[in-house]
């Protein structure tokens, strides 16, 4: 989808390296410019899962044949993704305003928690932080605990790397039509705000957000997970009468007078402490079953192994046990083409001399 496409991505952590991993396996040529020295932030050993389809190219910026080696690729470039807090790229001589000089129709990718404006957007932080500000984490977990989301997915990822690529991806196809670039400023803090609509089109306008446990989505019976007796948990989420119904006669249920009233908050609690005494009874497995092919909005909790081996999972090929670990497969899918097997990521520096080459220039000794 994006062939011809060519992306500089300077080496950077977590949603930036995610964001151009999609637009590689997209069809786009990302270029990773990493250090010549890795970082000490703690990582797996080994090339990096999210450099793979991206080739490589290690550069110290700061040394100047490899600033113009960095230049003369960027005079090359459809695209730039870096994930720095403010300040850094300006400091380095690739601010937005130097690399538009070099490259007029480039659009400029910047990913950062806070964003590059703002009181706090020069502090450090992490997606727990962002999604925190932002008001994504207020519902994620049941009243009365310690809200907590699965880490890196909502912030870093939902409200971050994705929103990137859509700002990537908005800004190429300006480009295009006008050849004149942009800078995208895609902050974990907005994105992650921004994902709330949907939750926030429940309420009429005008209706006060309800307290924690009390909305339609974080506080009903019917609307959360459930402990079995192996430890192992079970989903429930069936919020639509017709669906709730399938649910309550599945557990024979729907003549039990606890659970006449879905949407009254006041018995939900009563009606969760009688469903986690049901589900506790019997392992996740057999919950499973009783609910499997049913609309019920029931699926039981898996851990990513167990993901991979689920039938629906394996009929959909979204797993991938490439190069001796488990890989999710690129999303999203297209007509007439399979997802193929992930790409291996390159070792720091692998394609340094066929990049310099395809450049004009020599590389370094």
């Amino acid at each position: 989808m994006l062939e011809g496409i060519r992306i500089i991505e300077i080496e950077g952590l977590g949603p930036a390296p995610f964001a151009a991993m999609m637009l590689a396996e997209l069809g786009a040529d990302v270029i990773v410019v990493h250090r010549r020295t890795p970082s000490d932030t703690p990582r797996a050993p080994g090339p990096n899962l999210l450099d793979r389809g991206k080739r490589s190219i290690a550069l110290d910026l700061k040394d100047t044949d490899d600033a113009k080696a960095l230049r003369a690729l960027l005079a090359t470039a459809d695209g730039l993704i870096e994930g720095f807090r403010p300040g850094v790229m300006e400091r380095l001589g690739f601010g937005p305003e130097a690399v538009h000089a070099i490259r007029p129709a480039l659009v400029y990718g910047r990913m950062t928690g806070w964003g590059q404006t703002g009181p706090r957007a020069h502090q450090a932080g992490h997606d727990l932080n962002y999604i925190a500000l932002s008001g994504a984490l207020w519902g994620a977990s049941p009243p009365g605990q310690p809200p907590f989301t699965p880490p890196t997915l909502l912030g870093d990822i939902g409200g971050g790397a994705l929103y990137l690529v859509i700002g990537m991806l908005a800004g190429l196809i300006r480009a295009r039509a006008t050849g004149k670039g942009t800078v995208v400023d895609a902050a974990i803090v907005d994105g992650s705000a921004h994902m709330q609509a949907l939750a926030l089109s429940l309420l009429a306008p005008g209706t006060p957000l309800p307290p924690r446990g009390k909305g339609l989505l974080d506080g009903p019976y019917w609307s959360r997970t459930y402990a079995c007796a192996d430890g192992r948990f079970i989903s429930v989420q069936c919020l639509e009468p017709r669906f709730h119904a399938t649910f309550l006669k599945l557990l024979d249920l729907e003549k039990d007078p606890d659970f006449a009233a879905q949407f009254d908050p006041e018995s939900w609690p009563h009606a969760t402490a009688r469903l986690e005494t049901l589900f506790s009874s019997r392992p996740r497995d057999h919950w499973a079953k009783l609910f499997e092919g049913t609309d019920a909005c029931v699926a039981p909790v898996l851990d990513p192994e167990e993901s991979a081996e689920d039938p629906h999972m394996s009929a959909r090929q979204t797993w991938s046990r490439a190069h001796g670990r488990l890989e999710p497969r690129a999303a999203p899918r297209f007509d007439n083409a399979p997802p193929p097997e992930p790409p291996a990521p390159p070792a720091r520096g692998a394609h340094s001399a066929e990049i310099l080459a395809e450049l004009g220039l020599k590389p370094r000794s």
